[in-house]
């Protein structure tokens, strides 16, 4: 069994080190997703050196030592895994106009007919 655990960044060079419990330390970044480390205001930092292992390490992800990174649980069966970004795609592009429009439009994934379907919002009144 894998666990995560907090730790500092003055731990890093406990990284890869075979403690005396047999855990091996990865070191990760709350600020990375898809192999790129974000600053403070969602933008890409300028030192992507911070860019560990390619996604965060959270709950139900597994590392996958061949490619050094952190993986998400495949959210359904005909995903694929992107090798970039180490994380899961459709095998088909969302559509272009998703967030546009007001209300702006909003799809799901359909894994009966390997699609996206658009979801239709009801009308709020102002009550």
């Amino acid at each position: 069994m894998d666990y995560v655990v907090v730790g500092r960044d003055d731990d890093e060079n406990r990284e890869d080190e075979l403690a005396h419990d047999g855990w091996i330390y990865r070191r990760t970044s709350y600020n990375t997703r898809g192999g790129v480390h974000y600053g403070s205001d969602g933008q890409p930092s300028a030192d992507q050196s911070k860019a560990f292992r390619k996604n965060y390490a959270g709950i139900g992800y597994t590392y996958d030592s061949e490619r050094n990174a952190f993986v998400p649980p495949k959210p359904f069966n005909s995903w694929v895994l992107d090798e970039q970004t180490c994380l899961w795609k459709a095998p088909v592009d969302m559509p272009e106009d998703a967030g546009t429009g007001e209300p702006p439009k909003r799809y799901q994934w359909d894994e009966d007919t390997t699609s996206w379907k658009k979801v239709e919002m009801e009308a709020q009144d102002g009550n």
